[in-house]
């Protein structure tokens, strides 16, 4: 297939890469290709503009631009930079499918668990209503209401709601193993708050799934079918790396370091992949336990 990437110098993007390099001929659009180039290597091509690639002869465009959303206190001018980083790009792979007399078959964009916003026990599949009305759900709504304006009788589209995402590197799980590390991590808050999980090989599986089956579209949710508490995940965690987990982060700490971004980590969501479940694909890591040991064992 000739697959169009965006975001492809990102955690997953670039996993991606180096998965398809060999099965399919890859374009990645990228404002830095020299960046690009040493995280890719030369055998994959690069454009800085859309206006560069032929739309019709692209078979699929899978969509994982966007600012990480981890990182940086949500000011005014960093949520604007959240938003137009997915809607802009996404706006404009959409105009031009729509544009294109022979366009792509799929595009596959990405999404997160952050549009249900923070839920409480319940178990929460893709058909779950209502949202939570905050930021994030805000955020992934019209990320998603714009990819699925590209919907047409040649072109499906494939929502990606995309949980924590386990990797050593990058993601979460770089960011919690220094202290963890030292003996010196714990729970959050209260640590009942959710945490959806996947371990990465999965969602280059589950992703590789969707471009292959013609007959998906929709939301999906791209986590493990066993989401555990934070303080679940923190002894487990701290388990795997035969130290204690005794530090717990106080909630007004959190808060005093990372103002509204705070309520992502002391807030959560329990999701479970149904759709994926239902359409059969099977997960390599359905348990923590299995996955953390995977990478750090």
């Amino acid at each position: 297939m000739h697959i169009l990437l965006t975001g492809g110098t990102g955690l997953i993007g670039s996993a991606l890469v180096k998965q398809w390099l060999n099965q399919h001929t890859l374009v990645v659009l990228t404002r830095d290709p020299a960046r690009a180039l040493q995280r890719l290597g030369p055998e994959v091509s690069t454009v800085q503009s859309l206006q560069q690639v032929d739309f019709n002869q692209i078979d699929a465009v899978i969509n994982l631009a966007g600012e990480p959303i981890v990182g940086k206190r949500w000011s005014h001018a960093q949520k604007r930079l959240l938003c137009e980083s997915r809607w802009t790009i996404t706006e404009q792979l959409v105009a031009a499918i729509k544009a294109a007399s022979s366009p792509p078959s799929v595009l596959i964009s990405g999404s997160a668990i952050g549009i249900y916003g923070r839920q409480q026990q319940q178990f929460i599949d893709e058909d779950y209503q209502p949202f939570y009305a905050e930021f994030s759900s805000e955020l992934c709504q019209r990320w998603e209401q714009l990819a699925l304006k590209a919907q047409s009788e040649n072109t499906r589209v494939c929502l990606l709601r995309t949980g924590i995402v386990l990797a050593n590197e990058g993601g979460a799980l770089q960011k919690m193993l220094p202290p963890f590390k030292l003996g010196l991590g714990g729970r959050i808050g209260t640590g009942e708050q959710y945490m959806s999980w996947v371990h990465l090989q999965d969602m280059l599986r589950l992703t590789d799934f969707l471009l292959q089956h013609p007959t998906l579209t929709g939301a999906f949710n791209a986590t493990a079918p066993n989401p555990v508490t934070n303080a679940e995940f923190s002894q487990q965690l701290a388990s795997v790396l035969h130290r204690p987990a005794l530090l717990p982060m106080p909630t007004f700490v959190l808060k005093l370091m990372l103002g509204e971004m705070a309520d992502l980590l002391l807030t959560g969501q329990r999701v479970i992949p149904a759709k994926l479940q239902h359409a059969g694909f099977t997960f390599n890591y359905t348990q923590l336990h299995d996955a953390l040991e995977a990478l750090q064992g």
